[in-house]
């Protein structure tokens, strides 16, 4: 498939998104693979819940009107829970029934035609938040200054990674089941994790493997058309033009022209 150069893919999530980028995270193994063939756009907002993204959406996902001067959004990668499971009374804590009518809400923001960001060239995968280790987690809020109580629970996050499955199980839209790839790579104990982990929460560089490899594997699986490896590469490559630097010349005159008509 020929990629088009205003070709994208979107993250939108919280602070394991807004963190892709460091320690040879996901998003910074997807700008690799995607390189000139789509953008990797990174819409991570660190300590996010579904509630507090949804007015954020509206703005970063173009409407209607105005996807026609941006870049085309190919695929959405949703990744929350990690903050709306934050036992309550803390304030990112978003109640499941409330959490799962927030992850359809964006879902029908692109898919309904009768919204006002409609995008029906957008696909759409779902990620669950992965496991904590709440000993690790404890540890990392007591060293911190002052000192802070433990604010997430293992159950509770798992019920949070259930309930996303639940959502795209409904919508029909593919999930990335991070809370069982990771605890099945820490051989299904709590404390284990903690080998993919950096305070109990965040992701460290082994973690992002396996969310890369989950993401990659749901793409090529839901949505094979968007892999890296079926799209071509966006304008030839330097040594066909050496061959004769006239023709390309011409051929990106004329693509450059086609694309702004």
């Amino acid at each position: 498939m020929a990629a088009n150069v205003q070709d994208a893919i979107m993250l939108l999530g919280d602070s394991l998104t807004q963190g892709g980028y460091d320690l040879n995270g996901f998003v910074a193994k997807l700008a690799h693979v995607y390189n000139r063939k789509m953008d990797v756009i990174n819409r991570g907002f660190s300590g996010y819940n579904t509630d507090w993204i949804l007015p954020v959406f509206e703005q970063c996902f173009a409407t209607q009107h105005e996807q026609q001067h941006v870049p085309k959004i190919r695929l959405l990668v949703i990744w929350f829970g990690a903050n709306d499971a934050a036992p309550p009374p803390k304030p990112q804590h978003v109640p499941l029934d409330r959490f799962r009518a927030n992850l359809r809400k964006l879902i029908w923001m692109v898919r309904a035609p009768e919204s006002p960001h409609y995008s029906p060239e957008t696909r759409i995968i779902l990620m669950t938040p992965p496991p904590v280790n709440t000993a690790q987690r404890e540890r990392a809020q007591l060293a911190k200054s002052p000192p802070k109580e433990l604010d997430r629970e293992f159950e509770t996050t798992r019920r949070y990674a259930e309930a996303v499955k639940e959502v795209g199980k409904a919508e029909s839209v593919p999930v990335v089941d991070l809370w069982e790839n990771l605890y099945e790579a820490a051989g299904r104990e709590e404390e284990k994790l903690e080998d993919f982990l950096t305070d109990g929460l965040h992701l460290n560089e082994k973690g992002y493997a396996i969310v890369f490899e989950g993401l990659e594997k749901a793409i090529k699986d839901a949505y094979p058309e968007y892999h890296y490896d079926n799209l071509q590469s966006v304008f030839i490559y330097f040594d066909l033009i050496a061959e004769n630097p006239d023709k390309y010349m011409e051929l990106t005159k004329k693509r450059s022209a086609f694309a702004h008509s």
